[in-house]
């Protein structure tokens, strides 16, 4: 985007510096030492085409990672991004000096809450070994109460100038939390417009429990689904579980609710099962509507040579794609989060309030999405539409829109501005350019997205198809966080950036043990965890006092 100048603000909303996303080869950043975890300078550079990360502790040595299999790509993402956010308003850490340390979130945070997560509990019907998140592994209880809850999610809608939207309860696993239904009719009740549970899928194969979920103010299951058959689930999540994926699979789609994919990629065990997940995804296009393919981050320690032959980077995953399904190019078909944002600054623009933006770091995940005809054949959009030109434009146009106050013609003509962009006789049957703005604009406000607005017409049949590469302290990225869009509300009135709560500093911890529920009886304790895990088939289990 040579020829195109980004606004880049230079203060978050409450006067903190924000520094310029670095872009090309090589360059420097700070990281963390994956031993010690105190902040380190670290060098991203090229290497045989590779992106690769390198750093040096003075008392733990040096340490040196892969953070991108395919330099092309790499600096593709970089070329697709649209300047940084302002943060929030009313950030909860206002003096905040050094990231990710002091957190919280901060006056130094560049983006507001695109999903917000909400542990309920880290009790489960599971135990998996890739897990970083459970009470057996833990060895103690966390599981707010239900008004700790009802703050947390009040603080996340509090956030200034954009309330959070969408929460996803997690955990754990969110489903066998005593009052889970109570919690998603609350976060109807609190006003987030859309409401997702990351889940096993177990207590979905009891119908009954789905139908009960959707009446609750249920949009989406974020399903743990790490393959297609027995095998893969026995290595990632020590059971058999093909045929309960697909019992909730079929009682999601009976309920009416939505279900996005989300495979945990390790190199060598399951990529080679990324086509036919997809497969399947389309297979059951009426239910799905995204896969979200997370390649496995490394928490604890690992030797060098085993973090080589298990590394899997998001160039990795486009590559696998195009080998195992032939849809998506690599280089023409995939372009980071981020490059939505001129999207989201029309739309507030035009709305005179400002909207969702997901100003993310460019190399936190790469996506498409996939128009799916009747036959279920899918096209990336980027076949049908010049992507790159029309988010140029569509920035342009929010910078227009916002000195002026648009009236509804002028609005009609910025959106009519876009049509040159498409080219009909590309697109799938059926697909219009008025269907495929309103497609967009159903990607934005749920109300007219997957769903009844399909059935009747207004919508057309899309998956999201995306690769999000959470951090671990090997390739660390302090400007990542910074700008991380995926958070967690915590009980003690912070939210965290996941990359900071989950890795590196991993708040987690600290706080999970400062909230837990304390059990003097080991036998006690034994049996919860053992009740989490029969607990399959929607069956309320007693109320635990935090």
């Amino acid at each position: 985007m040579a020829d195109f100048q980004v606004l880049q603000p230079e203060t978050t909303y409450t006067g903190s510096r924000i520094q310029s996303l670095q872009t090309g080869l090589p360059k420097t950043t700070q990281s963390l030492c994956p031993e010690c975890t105190q902040l380190i300078d670290a060098r991203i550079f090229e290497d045989a085409g590779k992106v690769v990360m390198e750093k040096r502790c003075p008392e733990h040595g040096e340490f040196r990672d892969i953070v991108y299999s395919d330099v092309r790509l790499y600096l593709k993402m970089e070329e697709w991004t649209f300047g940084d956010n302002r943060g929030l308003n009313n950030p909860i850490v206002t003096d905040a000096k050094e990231c990710p340390t002091d957190c919280g979130l901060c006056n130094m945070h560049t983006s507001h809450t695109g999903l917000a997560n909400v542990d309920l509990t880290n009790r489960c019907n599971l135990t998996c070994p890739v897990c970083f998140a459970n009470a057996n592994a833990a060895g103690y209880i966390y599981e707010p109460d239900f008004a700790t809850v009802r703050r947390m999610l009040q603080t996340l809608r509090d956030q200034k100038p954009v309330a959070t939207r969408i929460v996803q309860f997690s955990g754990g696993e969110p489903t066998i939390y005593p009052r889970f239904l109570d919690a998603l009719r609350l976060a109807t009740e609190l006003g987030f417009s859309h409401t997702q549970v990351a889940t096993n899928g177990l207590k979905f194969t009891s119908l009954e429990f789905a139908q009960q979920c959707k009446e609750a103010g249920l949009h989406t299951l974020y399903l743990q689904f790490d393959g297609v058959c027995d095998d893969v689930y026995r290595r990632t999540r020590g059971e058999s579980l093909w045929e309960q994926k697909l019992q909730c699979i079929e009682n999601v789609k009976k309920a009416g609710l939505k279900i996005v994919f989300v495979p945990t990629i390790v190199k060598g065990l399951n990529d080679h099962q990324i086509g036919d997940i997809l497969r399947l995804a389309l297979e059951y296009i009426e239910c799905t509507s995204g896969i979200s393919f997370q390649p496995v981050a490394f928490t604890g320690r690992i030797a060098r040579h085993e973090l080589e032959s298990k590394r899997f980077t998001l160039s990795d995953f486009a590559h696998a794609v195009q080998q195992q399904t032939g849809i998506c190019d690599p280089y023409e078909d995939w372009f980071p989060l981020s490059c939505v944002t001129p999207f989201s600054k029309l739309l507030s623009a035009l709305r005179g309030e400002e909207t969702t933006t997901l100003s993310c770091h460019p190399h936190c995940s790469l996506g498409t999405y996939l128009f799916v005809d009747q036959n279920r054949k899918a096209m990336p959009v980027t076949q049908f539409v010049e992507v790159g030109p029309m988010l140029r434009e569509m920035d342009e146009l929010a910078r227009k829109a916002g000195k002026r106050r648009l009236k509804f013609f002028t609005k009609i003509e910025a959106w009519n501005n876009l049509r040159k962009f498409f080219h009909e006789e590309k697109a799938p049957q059926g697909l219009t350019f008025n269907k495929f703005l309103q497609t967009l604009q159903g990607m934005t406000d749920k109300r007219l997205g997957r769903g009844e607005s399909e059935q009747q017409g207004f919508t057309y049949r899309t998956l999201m198809l995306a690769g999000m590469h959470f951090m671990d302290s090997y390739n660390y990225d302090v400007e990542r966080v910074k700008r991380c869009v995926i958070h967690y509300a915590a009980p003690n009135g912070r939210i965290y950036p996941f990359c900071a709560y989950n890795s590196g500093p991993v708040f987690r911890e600290r706080i999970e043990k400062e909230f837990a529920i304390p059990i003097v009886d080991p036998a006690e304790y034994k049996r919860l965890i053992l009740e989490g895990r029969k607990n399959r088939a929607g069956i309320r289990e007693p109320e635990l006092v935090g």
